[in-house]
């Protein structure tokens, strides 16, 4: 502290005389034309003055601001090259990817995808996309009218689209709408290498594997000996087009025994495998152009319509040797070959890309995206976690840069295989992308915001046809927005401000007009639907289900909360809902006061009426209608959402921080955690940060459950059908943004979601406040 008041002093003494004493001209200098040139200019003493006053209050906020105490700046090239994932064997669970946000592409140890039947059961070696899907022919019209289903709210009749088993009708229709469309695997790019015998190779005749995946430049790189023959992949992929580029080096190339393999699958819905490779007549693969070093094909299935462009260097013919099977076979004359490979949705035009634009492109676009935006380097640390910790985020942000960066919401298991038929959950929108905005990558969250200005249509006629206003959006859904049958996805609501809340986190980057007239009509529209959606319990007023709240506005029945243990026909005034609904609906507010438009009376009337969170013996439950919340083992497993009060939303009038704690203290000791998900860790932990409980957030982060398990290759393992789960990923990324840089008005230590007991180092870089 004396320091501190000395440094102070010294400051203010050096400044004074600054001031006072006269002042001789100064040079000073400007750019005019590239040329750099000097004038004289006198230094006026109230801009002085001006500049003292800066200077004590920098002083002081160094002193006393936390997390603006200088620390050593962060070696990101040596913290990103701590971590690269090394493969020495075929691992199923170990499988790498290369991507750009919108594609991606999946290799086993050989570089390509040689062997996949091998990973179907781990990590799927796929080759998806953002806007390769597929429907199969709906020849008997099925529409959602046909899986609608009307259930009670508030004395009236609202239609919902629900899931149905019988009559055999609407069980088919709800078979094809929650199928149709699906995402599809464009095709497998391997290698097909021969023996001597000129038989092919089995995975037992690969050997001496060592396969890296390079953080910093998103290049593979795979050593490995075939048939006693050592053999050099790289594998890069463009960042800009949905092109892989491939280098090989080995002397198999001189003896003809190597050559590049292409198969097309026709579609699959199966849950985890795109690809049907028992159907080659219901699909076609047209020859369009053919040329010395260049081929492109034509794909038809049903109405989809794609196309993939072969070039390569050096001499090398591709012919079909098969339906939807094609060869490149190089010349003999040199042990080295390249080629690219690229899927579009429309005719590519020619272009004169090879292996070494792509990976020099490729390597400069990742420097860009490690040496800017947010880091954390752990290193320092004596906790044993830390390193652990380190990794997994350092792999997330690759994972989720190359699968998640897209121009639609990400599903479930990004772009690597399919679940719950390649769609997207919007719940999960949050967790996929709002780390992008803090850890300022913001840019490639905006990607996928002009998707919900397309589909904000979609959501008014769902709004109308329910008898709400504004926008309603879909939970489990597609390019199109359409909403697919489920008993309860269309209950669920904890979707809604997600819009809100992600045009909020890219506002702060860039606090415009025109970025607040570009999207108001989707924060407004939001907020119209969440104004319109609960119903008035007046004091005269009871429903026979439960006790709502007398004079309040309710939310539920024909509601699922985002803890989707609850039935949907007496779930009312779920707790994290409540305090979303009351949070989105204020940020809409502030959007129309930014504009300069007065406050919407309609919203103002739900905030200021809105149910209080359920409390009991000073514990929040999931929801009023639920006492039993932790006595009831069926209510302690999946998401213990009610955390997500405070902690995923700041403090607002609706939450108290003494219950919050006492919530987070019983939750953390009486939940079923081995039946929760990847993202309830970070969730619970962001609470613990906020509730000033640091201990308790690391302990949460990392707790060791088999859905908190990180493979080596990065990707959060969740069950044996569901290998990896990109909201884990993102849902940590988001967690530590806030225990490292914190919230709005925070004022404690640095670092406030790290304990403060010497064992933990932090340094991080270009992270950004949550609200």
């Amino acid at each position: 502290m004396m320091k501190n008041l000395t440094f102070l002093r010294i400051i203010f003494k050096k400044v004074f005389s600054f001031i006072f004493l006269p002042q001789r001209p100064q040079k000073t200098h400007k750019v005019y034309k590239g040329k750099v040139v000097f004038r004289d200019t006198l230094i006026y003493l109230p801009n002085i003055f001006l500049l003292a006053i800066a200077l004590v209050m920098t002083s002081c906020q160094s002193v006393h601001k936390p997390g603006n105490q200088k620390q050593e700046k962060v070696d990101r090239y040596a913290l990103v090259n701590r971590h690269p994932v090394i493969v020495t064997s075929f691992d199923t669970m170990s499988s790498l990817s290369v991507g750009n946000g919108d594609f991606a592409f999946t290799v086993d140890p050989t570089g390509l995808q040689t062997f996949p039947a091998y990973y179907e059961n781990g990590i799927p070696l796929g080759t998806e996309s953002d806007w390769g899907w597929h429907s199969f022919p709906n020849p008997h019209h099925y529409s959602l009218k046909d899986v609608m289903k009307n259930y009670q709210v508030d004395g009236r009749e609202v239609p919902y689209v629900t899931a149905f088993k019988s009559p055999e009708r609407k069980k088919l229709a709800t078979e094809w709408l929650r199928e149709n469309p699906h995402r599809i695997d464009l095709g497998k790019i391997g290698w097909d290498i021969r023996n001597e015998n000129d038989s092919v190779i089995s995975m037992n005749d690969i050997r001496h594997i060592h396969q890296k995946l390079d953080l910093w430049t998103g290049e593979i790189i795979s050593h490995f000996t075939a048939a006693q023959e050592p053999v050099t992949v790289k594998t890069v992929c463009d960042q800009q087009e949905d092109e892989i580029a491939v280098h090989v080096q080995t002397h198999l190339l001189e003896e003809g025994r190597l050559a590049v393999k292409i198969r097309f699958p026709y579609a699959s819905t199966q849950w985890d495998n795109a690809c049907d490779w028992n159907s080659p007549d219901k699909h076609q693969t047209i020859i369009l152009i053919s040329g010395a070093n260049h081929i492109v094909l034509k794909r038809i299935m049903d109405t989809t319509v794609y196309f993939v462009r072969l070039t390569w260097k050096g001499g090398a013919v591709c012919r079909q040797i098969k339906k939807q099977t094609f060869e490149i076979i190089p010349d003999k004359k040199d042990s080295v070959f390249s080629f690219t490979c690229s899927f579009s949705q429309h005719l590519p035009q020619p272009n004169h890309d090879d292996f070494d634009s792509t990976e020099g492109e490729s390597s400069a676009a990742w420097k860009r995206f490690w040496t800017t935006g947010g880091v954390v380097d752990l290193s320092g640390s004596t906790d044993p976690r830390a390193k652990e910790l380190e990794r997994r985020i350092v792999l997330s942000q690759y994972l989720s840069r190359i699968q998640d960066a897209g121009i639609y919401p990400p599903q479930e298991t990004g772009l690597t295989y399919n679940s719950w038929y390649g769609k997207f959950h919007l719940e999960m929108y949050f967790w996929h992308e709002s780390h992008f905005a803090l850890w300022d990558h913001v840019s490639l969250l905006e990607k996928s915001l002009s998707w919900y200005q397309q589909i904000a249509s979609v959501g008014r006629e769902t709004a109308r046809r329910q008898g709400y206003q504004g926008i309603r959006w879909p939970k489990m859904t597609d390019p199109s927005g359409r909403e697919s049958p489920s008993p309860i996805g269309p209950f669920l609501i904890w979707q809604e401000p997600h819009i809100i809340y992600m045009l909020e986190l890219c506002y702060r980057d860039r606090p415009n007009k025109a970025f607040l007239e570009k999207y108001k009509d989707l924060v407004f529209g939001t907020a119209d639907f969440m104004a319109s959606y609960p119903w008035y319990d007046s004091l005269t007023k009871k429903p026979a289900f439960a006790k709502a709240s007398a004079g309040r506005y309710v939310l539920g029945p024909a509601l699922i909360p985002a803890q989707e243990r609850y039935n949907r026909d007496s779930t009312i005034n779920p707790t994290f809902e409540l305090a979303y609904w009351y949070w989105g609906l204020s940020v809409a507010q502030t959007w129309r006061e930014r504009l300069g438009l007065s406050r919407n009376p309609a919203w103002d009337q739900v905030m200021d009426h809105l149910s209080p969170l359920p409390v009991q013996q000073g514990v929040y439950l999931a929801a009023q209608s639920f006492p039993d919340t932790y006595t009831n083992p069926r209510y302690t497993t999946d998401h213990p959402s009610m955390l997500m009060a405070y902690g995923f939303l700041p403090l607002t009038k609706m939450a108290d921080t003494t219950i919050m704690r006492a919530t987070l203290e019983k939750v953390m000791k009486v939940w079923n955690w081995s039946g929760t998900w990847g993202w309830d860790y970070p969730m619970a932990a962001m609470t613990a940060t906020r509730a000033g409980m640091p201990e308790q957030a690391i302990d949460a982060l990392m707790m060791p459950v088999i859905k908190n398990t990180y493979l080596p290759d990065g990707h959060n393992y969740q069950r044996s059908n569901l290998r990896c789960y990109l909201p884990g990923n993102g849902s940590l990324l988001t967690a530590i943004a806030l225990m490292c840089a914190g919230w709005d008005g925070y004022k404690g230590p640095a670092d406030p979601g790290f304990p403060k007991n010497g064992k933990w180092k932090v340094r991080w870089e270009g992270l950004k406040k949550m609200p």
